[in-house]
């Protein structure tokens, strides 16, 4: 008898080099399709906040401007940012401003990228001819928002 135990072959553990380069570049390419859609979202994460600002300031200056008194004549405004002094609807009618600012006329630095115009222009609405037409405008970076409001002469 043998005293000597037969070896038995053992398994081959681990990978080959052709194994090792291809998972290299399987996660490779899987890497660069995820990163290049992180660059995507990140690129346009801001937008909603920049429109998010424009409506803003938008709805603001229109409640501003149609808690004013209504104006059947039209007044001269004066000019720049300031509006303390506009005492009716018709006051606002081609006021602009680059950049945003307070009634008092401070600049807000943060949104010094908006620019703001405004309209304001008789009309008819629902029958009622005593009515003006607001239209707010504001402007950034290849982006423009507009909203209409009206006002009426309900008080006479």
């Amino acid at each position: 008898m043998c005293a000597e135990r037969r070896r038995r072959p053992r398994p081959r553990r681990g990978f080959t080099l052709p194994e090792a380069l291809l998972a290299i570049v399987v996660i490779g390419v899987g890497l660069t399709g995820v990163l290049a859609a992180f660059g995507s979202v990140t690129r346009n994460s801001a937008d909603p906040v920049v429109h998010k600002q424009m409506v803003a300031v938008a709805q603001e200056l229109l409640e501003e401007i149609q808690l004013k008194p209504y104006a059947v004549a039209a007044h001269t405004a004066p000019a720049g940012c300031a509006r303390d002094t506009f005492n009716d609807v018709r006051d606002y009618n081609g006021y602009g401003s680059t950049g945003v600012c307070t009634v008092d006329g401070v600049a807000i630095p943060a949104l010094a990228g908006l620019g703001v115009s405004v309209t304001v222009a008789s009309g008819t609405l629902g029958g009622v001819a005593a009515a003006l037409k607001i239209t707010v405008t504001v402007q950034s970076a290849g982006q423009t928002l507009t909203l209409v409001g009206w006002r009426t002469d309900y008080a006479s």
